[in-house]
């Protein structure tokens, strides 16, 4: 009797077996995700930090720099290193803020808006794949998995900066 009142407390997807399936896929998966982009970044000596902050830049332009440092939650002296190789690159484009000349503001440039296209046009068709075979349901049902994984008091931010058209 006892195992069935502990398994009505723990449904079967909270079993620990279950959630360390459940990380390892997420492991596996991250993996299948960023492998397309590595190789196009390694044909310009780039890592995952250049992908993120030309992926952000892209979906934010004249983001602040500061603004962007949230977002990826990486040092100064880091995300220096990476916008450093973009810019002379001419991957990214810095402006100084209107209201505030101290700022700086992040643009693609022409080559920044290619290399976006390329790294993430092979993720897009694996999403959309993986969506496909899924179904509507299962899809909402991811969609509010990884909103969960979110760190609480950012759930907002994110959702509402993700909806954006």
């Amino acid at each position: 009797m006892a195992d069935a009142k502990s398994s009505a407390a723990n449904p079967l997807f909270l079993r620990d077996e279950e959630l360390r399936q459940g990380i390892e896929l997420l492991f596996y998966a991250y993996r299948d995700f960023t492998s397309d982009a590595d190789v196009i970044l390694r044909e310009y000596d780039f890592g995952r930090a250049h992908h993120r902050v030309i992926h952000f830049v892209g979906r934010n332009p004249g983001i602040t720099v500061a603004q962007l440092l949230a977002i990826l939650r990486i040092t100064k002296q880091s995300l220096s290193r990476v916008l450093g190789q973009l810019v002379s690159g001419e991957f990214i484009r810095q402006e100084k803020g209107r209201a505030d000349r101290r700022q700086r503001l992040l643009y693609l440039t022409g080559n920044g808006v290619e290399l976006e296209r390329r790294l993430s046009q092979p993720q897009r068709e694996r999403v959309a794949r993986a969506y496909r075979e899924a179904g509507a349901e299962a899809v909402a049902g991811y969609r509010q998995v990884l909103l969960g994984l979110i760190d609480e008091v950012d759930r907002d931010g994110v959702l509402s900066a993700t909806l954006r058209s």
